[in-house]
């Protein structure tokens, strides 16, 4: 097996070719027209986490744009094997009071053993506990935090319905919420299944509605501490009269945050002009969402003791005085048609599934089809996926993978098999991505360079040649049906071509490869030495 300075001088190369392909046709496929079989391949690195064994053959022989339309209608496809292997998840089972009783006592039990043993209470607290405290509690909440982020990537390597988990990424991204904040340690779980899942491939309305709706955001930024100035609850109010120093812990008015990110990220987009005075208006619609307490089970509230009921003016907008939360329906009712939501989302998505840049062809056909369709995602997507922007071959290949995308395609090439512990969600952490970890509010980006230098490549090139040596740990890899070791090189390369890369390994690729394997004796070492090093290889990184 190589060592690390060995694989270091090949993921040397590997960065320099990947980095050069922005600028240049990404593969042969760029230079024709695409087969049936390249069209498949093609669908499913981008609405897929990556082809299975067999797969390509399989998408072609049907038609692809069948296939694609199966995949915008995930409810009818059979996802059988998925709810089976859902059930090694103990976490889909918890409603948000179990879950937010698990962080109370991980709490408890730390505030316990931080008072026994006259420990630094600053720690912190809840389902992220320190990792020395072995407390039956801590234990229990570090394991619900693990299974969140392996679910997210057993999903992606198991489900048939592909597009579907592309969309729950995307989204959880477009409103990222960070796992590490306080509550959110137990209410993030409830986000993702019950906010994003839901409505992956809805109406964006809906979605946009949930997602302000839902406790997990509104603690995440702060939007629950947002009162009209000077307000209080009742109960407080008499309180104050035993404790006047109470009056220390209540919030002092607006606070901005939530708003400014609804604008910037979430609907209108950083040029949607907007101004600082619209951030203000819109973080007065909004006071009064918040959450309950989490000995209550921290869900959404909406507290009309501390709603701002003046009038206000929010992007040219009259909301007039005396309204409640209807006004806060009614702002987001406004940002999910406004035209320059429609391009800031739809600009997203084309960046997600055509290319870094988008063409203004791709986004101007997803906002039509938004705006025929009154915002209904399936739509936009089935616009995007039959433009020709997308099948343009100058599209093909020319975006590099996350991490999570290389880690599950990666187990997806192979057939390997994940467990349900966390260890495979590890790797996509240890390779620069950890799930639900993103601590700013604009999520994990898209964009090549923001993934692709040395030592990623290094890292994911050991990853690589791990999984193929049944080394990487989390997934069950059985190689022997999907390429013999006995085939000699030539013809083990040919295999690895065209079963994994869809015959777009190219020849600077095939040549490195050779010579990697020239001292390589044994043949099933030298058959997973192979398959490693195509996997960390260039064109494994593209989709």
């Amino acid at each position: 097996m190589r060592n690390d300075r060995q694989l270091g001088s090949w993921a040397a190369g590997v960065a320099a070719l990947v980095m050069s392909l922005a600028a240049q046709p990404s593969s042969p496929l760029a230079a024709q027209s695409l087969s049936p079989r390249d069209s498949a391949l093609h669908a499913l690195n981008r609405l897929a986490y990556g082809p299975r064994p067999g797969d390509v053959d399989r998408v072609a022989a049907m038609g692809t744009l069948r296939w694609i339309d199966q995949q915008l209608a995930p409810d009818r496809l059979d996802d059988h094997a998925l709810a089976l292997r859902e059930r090694g998840f103990p976490l889909l089972a918890m409603s948000r009071d179990d879950l937010a009783r698990a962080y109370l006592d991980a709490q408890r039990a730390r505030r316990e053993r931080q008072r026994d043993a006259g420990a630094d209470s600053t720690m912190r607290p809840g389902l992220n506990a320190d990792a020395t405290d072995q407390t039956p509690a801590a234990l229990r909440a570090r394991r619900l935090a693990g299974e969140l982020q392996q679910l997210a990537v057993m999903r992606a390597a198991v489900s048939e319905r592909q597009l579907q988990e592309v969309m729950v990424d995307f989204w959880s991204n477009h409103f990222n919420v960070f796992f590490g904040k306080g509550a959110d340690r137990f209410l993030l779980p409830d986000y993702i299944e019950h906010v994003i899942r839901p409505h992956a491939l809805g109406k964006f309305e809906d979605l946009l509605v949930a997602t302000a709706r839902s406790s997990a955001m509104m603690f995440y930024l702060d939007n629950w501490q947002s009162v009209a100035p000077g307000s209080q609850p009742p109960q407080f109010a008499r309180a104050l009269v035993r404790r006047p120093e109470l009056a220390a812990r209540m919030p002092q008015g607006i606070n901005e945050n939530y708003a400014r990110e609804l604008l910037e990220l979430h609907t209108v987009g950083v040029d949607g002009g907007y101004t600082q005075a619209d951030v203000i208006a819109v973080a007065r619609i909004l006071t009064g969402w918040g959450i309950e307490r989490p000995q209550q089970g921290g869900a959404f509230a909406y507290h009309d003791w501390a709603h701002d009921r003046g009038a206000k003016v929010a992007l040219g907008d009259t909301f007039p005085a005396g309204h409640g939360e209807d006004e806060g329906m009614r702002l987001l009712h406004l940002l999910a048609r406004a035209h320059a939501t429609m391009h800031h989302v739809a600009h997203q998505l084309c960046a997600r599934f055509v290319a870094d840049d988008p063409p203004d062809g791709c986004v101007d056909d997803a906002v039509a089809a938004w705006q025929r369709s009154d915002g209904d995602i399936r739509a936009v997507l089935h616009a995007i996926f039959h433009g020709p922007d997308f099948w343009a071959p100058q599209n093909v290949a020319n975006k590099v993978k996350t991490p999570l995308e290389f880690v599950v395609s990666a187990v997806r090439a192979t057939g390997a098999d994940p467990d349900t512990t966390l260890r495979l969600a590890q790797v996509v952490a240890r390779l620069g991505e950890p799930l639900y970890l993103h601590v700013a509010p604009d999520g994990y980006p898209e964009r090549q360079d923001d993934w692709v230098n040395s030592g990623a490549l290094l890292a994911r090139m050991n990853a690589s040649v791990g999984l193929a040596a049944g080394r990487l740990p989390g997934v069950t890899v059985a190689l022997d049906t999907l390429v013999p070791p006995s085939l000699d090189v030539a013809a083990l390369l040919d295999a690895i071509d065209r079963r994994m890369l869809g015959g777009a390994m190219s020849a600077h690729t095939r040549a490195v490869i050779t010579q990697q394997l020239a001292d390589v004796a044994d043949p099933v070492a030298r058959r997973n030495l192979a398959i490693g090093l195509a996997l960390g290889g260039p064109e494994f990184q593209k989709q």
